[in-house]
């Protein structure tokens, strides 16, 4: 019987990425791992379906990547993109193209984003305050990083329960 790896957080720091926000990494690629093992195999005619009207996996999948990218950009103190906008538009619309692989490529490209954005993190600004959204809601950096490792697993979990139930 093949042993299973630990959880990422329990492998040890990641390189280059500050300690305060080791949590937030490690969180992202647990995920990350979680996911891929669960769309392994999954059935492509089965990516869109809403067992007990809950979300599709497809969209946890277009959902996870989409809030990682708009609470780093808050992080950064920037305000979202019409791209961006676009794309929270689309969350959950099916569309021609959208594959499970491709799926899986943008959510692993934003992973990776925010893993490189995490490196350039000034601890001594984790406390700094950031605007979220139109009304410019109160966080801070941490916060944000902070919500959307969680939102992150919090999604990963939902994508857990609607796989299971749908697969055969």
């Amino acid at each position: 019987m093949a042993q299973s790896k630990p959880e990422v957080w329990l492998r040890g720091p990641l390189t280059n990425i500050p300690a305060l926000v080791q949590p937030v990494a490690h969180a992202l690629l647990q995920a990350q791992e979680e996911i891929h093992e669960l769309m392994n195999d999954f059935p492509m005619e089965l990516l869109w379906q809403r067992p007990a009207d809950v979300a599709s996996p497809a969209f946890h999948l277009q959902h996870i990547a989409g809030v990682l990218n708009r609470l780093f950009t808050y992080a950064a103190g920037q305000p979202l993109t019409p791209q961006q906008l676009d794309h929270l538009k689309a969350e959950g619309v099916q569309a021609d193209g959208i594959t499970i692989t491709s799926l899986l490529a943008h959510l692993d490209a934003q992973i990776t984003s925010s893993l490189e954005y995490l490196k350039t993190i000034d601890e001594t600004k984790l406390t700094e305050p950031r605007g979220v959204g139109r009304q410019q809601l109160p966080s801070t950096v941490l916060g944000l990083l902070f919500h959307g490792a969680e939102h992150t697993m919090r999604h990963t979990g939902q994508l857990h329960v609607t796989v299971r139930v749908l697969k055969p």
